[in-house]
């Protein structure tokens, strides 16, 4: 038998196509019968002996049959792998039988063969699995590399015959099996040579190496584990390490998926085989091993590689982490954040490690310097980095081992990372944020609430302990202390006694808000409900107390008996123990201090990011929302001190729209309005556990109402929408309800503010569902409109409004009310035909006598103006002729003002308000009694004359300009509802027509539907007439009689001085000019003058607010005026200016007016000192730029506006308005043509100011065309004479540099070359021509002095001979 050479037989089957084989079988030209038997007579052979291998015979038989596996059928292959691995488990066994030396040598050769068949099998069977994937499709997916065997897939005969159940992934294990079987043989034995050795291990193991490299194949927990084991075994036992090193690393850098379970393979080789060294020699190879930037696929996959063997294993990272770190400043992201995972997993092994023999200063060392690790990468270049910091700090704040201070360190990167320009970095640090404050290790002595106040109490009280006792401590005592230290130590029970007095004591301080914060809800409870309040807190009590009263009593005990001895060795071991005892406690009192400090530190670190958080609650990113309303509801529970700010302004996202989204990692985000109900539900209106219904009745109704306290309007209304959503989604209990109602009604003196919250969520709640105040309307009327309302204007208001949720939504009509209130204006045949839905009251009801009564009740407090805007509201929403009960007061109102008697206080009235609206209320203190400001009334008898007429004017005047804008909102109504009505009644009339008449010609259809559109234009034209000749020029109309007295007072600031006077007649005229044309025509140009000439902040800000209001009603009017209307924007005061910024945005956007080069002034606006109008104005321009061209159209003035004339602002802010402007420029075309028309005011200009600043805007231009860049060469007879300047001619360098990145790689720099050379070239001409005028300058100068001095002499020399 010729020798066997297994390393050449394995190199030669590289080549399978040319693989020889001595007698060789010719497969494909046989039949199955001849194949089958072929194999029958091989496998019959090794039956009989195993050594029948080294037959050629037989081995060529099995070599033909593997070399054209393609062909075989299904039940021949796995007979063939069958008759393989049993004859090889033989051969072993036999081996593994034999003790002697000599004759192991014989078993080498079958061992070979046998192997290299098998490695041979497994190659042969991935091409068998691929070419029949179609028809199999329970094996894995084909590696398109193994597809040799393709060419047999045409085979009819071979496909019918495929599927006979021979799949390859159901033998993989076994055949792994008998790998790991083979490795068991002692082969340094068998093969003498260490090459030899290497060879057969290679070739067995080739096989399990080869499988790893199918994705699906590994997913299989067999196939994985016995994988393992084969490379384990060859590791161990058979010197494979520098071998498996290589494959895995192979593997690592071009199979993805083999990186975890190489870092498991790994672990079962430390753990399991005690073989550690190939984990560190992988470790080693790969921390010498440099990623750049641009790969992405090999650092991904060691990456994972690393991350999963310190999960697995991470004391054998630990040891070869100082050689990874270097991987830390790699350029690869993903080696940095791997490395960021490790050091996190590290730090959890360190602190969670019960190994005894290890130094603990020494791994408290390691963890501080691995934290700083990950502290410094907080600042990495990359956001995946930082967040991945982030993340992996969150972990850890679950750890058992606090660390404080690199909690305080975290907490402080987590809010410096609150300003990171990354959207996923910030959404990191909030949830990083929430779980520092749930893990937090403050909460041992005081429960874990973290209000700012109350830890600055604890710790002042114990740095005053603290003092008190070190100042107790004399110099003797303090020497005993220091000689004897054993009594210290075993004094240290008494300490902790003394601690927990001390503890006592604090917590019977923090008991007592809790009891104050139970008198304070009790006054929310109307009956008894008080006890149960008492009663809750002396359970607290007795929680707290427990542990603090023993020892006291004890202590005293302990002094009595000592102090009782009179033995001077007894006081002599007394004061001994005394002094122990001090010290143990200063002992406690310092760590107590800094216990108190740190959480001091803590708390005020999360009071800074409260700030951002709460900017970020208006972020475009919905996960970030969500993540910042999570962290104001644990900040809220954990009691700090500015969460209540962040959950009120959460409270406007109830606006958001809620549209389904995924995060970055793939998960489904919540609705953000939803999330935001859930907030509010979990921390205001959900019941507690283990309460009773009374109670959580008056919980939930008193937190109702705590949310109205100190509301803005915007608070106000977004709380509004939450409880509609709520009444809607049947979130409120009718329990809850009643509480509210009982509140609002109590005859209990009650805080006013708690009985306007009642009233003011009823109303909130009634919008939603109606029946919530019609069942409650006499209720209403007696509370609000009666005695308590005249106490507390702000009650009145409020039940104003909730008076008219009766009238439901404000977007229905009232159908019945409006037509009687129009029958004499248009046609008596409409009244009566309308069926109306909603409520109407008739004008003799006692709510609208009640509502008379509270707005003609005399009353000079500031508060009134609200209450007669709503109660007119209210009359206008609920009777049926409101006009008649307005007219009645606007005659009340006009006697009281201008009738002797009202001039005098009457005598049943109350005294004035100290909130009354005079000339000059910052003369007036605020404290200032009633009495007091009675007294300044009867010494000055003719100022409070004037005072009290004009007062009363004011009232007058604010109730006819609602009326008059109230009455024209009425007018559009009844024009609506009666078209309405119209087009109803002409679909029924052409119904019934086609029912009577079907074969009607369709031409007398179309006539009476003109009939019926003209109709409609008549009405709109009778509607339109009474309100613009009617209303304020009809001879029969009240309101017409207050137009010339209001424009009298508006236009006469010095004979009308009192501040209320002027604020309600410019508000009252800002009304009047919104009904008329005709009105607004003759007399708008008093509003801009009133806007121009102003003092007060208010008028000229109510002002701006109302020329928006009158541009909507008469746009043509206003926008022939509208420059008048930007100068609101260079307005010192700081209202006025963002009012102006808000009414402008509104009517461009809209398209109310026109901009005729005025956008320069809105441009300012983009650098303001106050944020919030530099944002407005961002806003406005980001929108503007969604209209066509509507900034390109513009930017020439811009530039001109901004850069010279009286509007110029200083080069910088030049520079970063049109920075962030120019931006918005994208289009090229648009940029070529800029380009040109600004090298064309290079020509017109003169100042070199103006060169700048057409510079810097030409820098700005993206220049990513040839175009632009000819335009900018051709545009070079304009600016040539202006090169010489330096900062122009570097704004051109920049041009040249952004030309060149952005040219094509294909085109010659040479134009551009020859464009540089003509500048520098013009640079060069303009500087001598500069030094040439500078120096004929200078000689003019010298010529012109020397020209004076000889006029000089000449007139000294004349006086001189006259004189002679």
């Amino acid at each position: 038998m010729p020798d066997f050479d297994l390393q050449e037989h394995l190199q030669a089957l590289q080549d399978i196509h040319n693989y020889d084989i001595e007698h060789e079988h010719d497969i494909p030209s046989m039949d199955a019968r001849a194949v089958a038997g072929l194999l029958e007579r091989a496998v019959e052979a090794l039956a009989e002996s195993s050594e029948s291998i080294t037959d050629f015979s037989v081995f060529d038989a099995y070599r033909s049959l593997l070399k054209h596996a393609e062909n075989l059928q299904g039940a021949t292959m796995s007979k063939l792998l069958d008759s393989i691995s049993s004859a090889f488990q033989a051969q072993v066994d036999a081996t593994m039988d034999q003790d002697d030396s000599q004759a192991l040598l014989d078993y080498r050769a079958p061992l070979e063969m046998y192997a290299f068949l098998l490695h041979w099998f497994v190659s042969a069977a991935e091409k068998v699995k691929a070419s029949g994937e179609e028809e199999a499709p329970a094996a894995p997916a084909p590696r398109a590399r193994k597809g040799k065997g393709a060419k047999a897939a045409g085979s009819k005969a071979v496909s019918a015959k495929r599927p006979e159940g021979w799949t390859w992934i159901d033998q993989i294990p076994s055949t792994l099996g008998v790998i790991s079987k083979v490795l068991r043989l002692k082969t340094q034995r068998i093969w003498m040579t260490t090459a030899d050795r290497d060879t057969f291990i290679g070739c067995i193991t080739r096989p399990a190496y080869h499988i790893t490299e199918s994705e699906q194949y590994m997913k299989q927990q067999a196939i994985r584990l016995n994988v393992y084991k084969v490379i384990c075994l060859a590791v161990k036992h058979h010197g494979h390490s520098l071998a498996a090193q290589i494959t895995i690393m192979q593997s690592l850098q071009y199979y993805e998926h083999l990186s975890e379970p190489m870092a498991e393979c790994l672990t079962v080789l430390a753990k399991e085989f005690d073989h550690a060294q190939l984990g560190d020699e992988i470790l080693r190879e790969i921390a010498g091993k440099s990623f750049n930037a641009q790969d992405t696929k090999g650092p991904r996959a060691f990456s994972r590689f690393l991350i999963r063997l310190a999960e697995l294993a991470p004391r054998a990272v630990l040891k070869q982490v100082s050689l990874l770190l270097s991987h830390l400043d790699s350029e690869s992201y993903p080696m940095r954040m791997a490395l960021v995972e490790i050091i996190g997993c590290l730090i959890r092994e360190l602190a969670l490690s019960t190994d005894l023999s290890t130094d603990a200063q020494q791994t408290q060392r390691q963890l501080n310097g691995l934290y700083d690790l990950l502290l410094e990468r907080t600042l990495d270049l990359s956001s995946y980095v930082r967040t991945k910091v982030l993340s992996v700090l969150a972990r850890l704040c679950d750890l058992p081992v606090k660390f404080p201070k690199q909690r305080l360190a975290i907490t402080r990167a987590a809010v410096d990372s609150l300003n990171d320009k990354a959207t996923s970095v910030r959404k990191t640090a909030i949830t990083l944020l929430v779980k520092l404050i749930v893990t937090h290790p403050y909460g041992l002595m005081h429960g874990g609430l973290l209000g700012l106040k109350e830890w600055e109490a604890r710790y002042q009280e114990v740095c005053q302990e603290l003092a008190k006792v070190e100042g107790g401590v004399g110099n003797a005592v303090q020497r005993i202390e220091d000689d004897d230290e054993d009594d210290e130590e075993n004094a240290g029970d008494d300490g902790d006694g003394d601690e927990d007095e001390v503890g006592g004591r604090k917590r019977s301080q923090k008991r007592k808000p809790n009891a104050d914060q139970g008198s304070d809800d009790d006054e929310m409870d109307v009956d008894d409900e008080e006890e149960t309040g008492e009663k809750a807190t002396g359970d607290e009590e007795m929680e707290d107390g427990d542990g603090a009263g023993p020892s006291t009593p004890k202590k005293s005990k302990k002094k009595k008996d000592r102090i009782s001895e009179l033995d001077m060795q007894a006081l002599t071991d007394e004061q001994v123990a005394l002094a122990a005892l001090e010290s143990n406690q200063i002992l406690h009192l310092r760590l107590r201090k800094k216990y108190y400090a740190e959480g001091l530190n803590f708390i005020r670190q999360l009071e800074n990011g409260m700030r951002v958080v709460e900017q970020l609650l208006a972020s475009t990113n919905k996960a970030e929302v969500l993540e910042a309303m999570e962290f104001f509801r644990v900040t809220h529970e954990y009691q700090l001190d500015g969460a209540a700010d962040g959950i009120r302004k959460m409270l406007h996202l109830i606006w958001s729209k809620d549209n389904s989204s995924t995060s970055e990692d793939g998960k489904e985000l919540k609705g953000v309005r939803s999330r935001l109900l859930e907030c509010y539900r979990s921390l205001y209106f959900d019941p507690i556990p283990d309460m009773d219904a009374k109670q959580q009745v008056n919980r939930i109704s008193k937190n109702m109402i705590e949310l109205t306290y100190g509301a803005t309007l915007a608070e106000l209304t977004s709380l509004e929408e939450m409880m509609r959503i709520m009444v809607e989604d049947d979130q409120v209990h009718r329990d809850v309800i009643a509480k509210l109602w009982q509140v609002y009604k109590s005859k209990r003196p009650l805080p006013r503010m708690q009985r306007q919250g009642a009233i003011i969520i009823l109303g909130m709640l009634a919008l939603a569902k109606r029946a919530i105040v019609s069942d409650r309307v006499d209720t209403l009327v007696k509370t609000g409109l009666g005695h308590l309302g005249k106490m507390d204007l702000t009650l009145a208001r409020y039940t104003c409004v909730a008076l008219q949720r009766l009238s439901g939504s404000a977007k229905k009509v009232k159908g019945m009310s409006l037509i009687i209130l129009a029958v004499a204006v248009i046609s008596p045949v409409l009244t009566g035909s309308l069926l109306d839905k909603n409520i109407h009251l008739d004008m003799d009801n006692l709510i609208f006598k009640r509502l008379q009564d509270v707005v003609e009740r005399p009353c000079r407090s500031k508060e009134w103006f609200g209450l007669a805007e709503q109660a007119i509201n209210t009359v206008y929403a609920l009777g049926d002729r409101p006009d008649v009960l307005c007219d009645s007061i606007i005659k009340n109102l006009t006697k009281r003002a201008f009738s002797k008697e009202s001039r005098k206080q009457p005598a049943n009235s109350q005294p004035v308000d100290r909130d009354r609206m005079d000339e000059d209320p910052e003369d007036v203190p605020e404290d200032i009694g009633p009495d007091a400001t009675q007294v300044q009334e009867d010494d000055s008898a003719d100022q409070d004359k004037d005072l009290g007429e004009a007062f009363e004017l004011s009232q007058l005047l604010f109730v006819v300009g609602h009326v008059a804008i109230k009455h024209i909102v009425y007018l559009e109504q009844v024009e609506r509802e009666w078209k309405n009505q119209k087009q109803l009644k002409e679909q029924a009339e052409k119904a019934q027509a086609h029912r009577s008449s079907p074969t009607r010609p369709s031409k007398d259809m179309e006539e009476l539907d003109q009939v019926a559109g003209n109709a409609e234009d008549e009405i709109g034209e009778r509607i339109a007439g009474v309100r613009e000749h009617e209303l304020l020029y009809g001879t029969e109309s009240l309101l017409a009689m207050y137009g010339p007295m209001i424009v009298h007072i508006c236009g006469s600031p010095h004979k009308f001085k009192n501040r209320t006077l002027r604020a309600a007649a410019t508000l009252a005229f800002s009304k009047f000019l919104c009904v008329s044309s005709q009105f607004c025509d003759q007399h708008h140009h008093l509003l801009f003058k009133i806007l121009e000439t102003s003092k007060d902040p208010s008028i000229r800000s109510n002002t701006v607010i109302a020329l928006g209001d009158v541009a909507v009603s008469f746009s043509n009017i206003i926008d022939e005026n509208s420059n008048e209307l930007y100068k609101g924007l260079s307005d010192n005061d700081l209202v006025v200016k963002k009012n102006t910024l808000m009414v402008l945005t509104h009517l461009i956007l809209n398209g109310m007016i026109k901009v005729k080069g005025q956008l320069g002034e809105m441009a300012k606006c983009l650098e303001d000192p106050d944020v919030r109008i530099a944002d407005l104005a961002k806003l406005f321009f980001s929108e503007l730029s969604t209209k066509d061209n509507a900034i390109y159209n513009n930017l020439p003035d811009v530039i001109s506006h901004l850069s010279v004339g009286a509007h110029a602002v200083d080069e910088e802010t030049f520079q970063s308005t049109m920075k962030y402007i120019f931006t918005f420029i994208e289009k090229e075309k648009q940029a070529e043509n800029i380009v040109e028309k600004l090298c064309q005011r290079f020509r017109l200009t003169e100042e070199p100011r103006q060169w700048h600043d057409i510079a810097f805007c030409l820098s700005l231009l993206p220049f990513k065309s040839e175009r632009s860049v000819k335009k900018l060469i051709d545009g070079l007879q304009f600016y040539r004479d202006k090169l010489h300047d330096e900062d122009v001619f570097s704004r051109f360098q920049e041009i040249l540099v952004k030309a060149r990145s952005n040219k094509s790689p294909n085109k010659p720099d040479a134009e551009l070359n020859e464009f540089e050379g003509i500048l520098q070239e013009h640079r060069r001409q303009g500087e001598e021509d500069q030094a040439l005028e500078k120096r004929v300058e200078g000689k003019k100068a010298q010529a012109k002095k020397r020209a004076t001095r000889r006029s000089a002499r000449k007139k000294v020399a004349t006086p001189a001979e006259e004189s002679e």
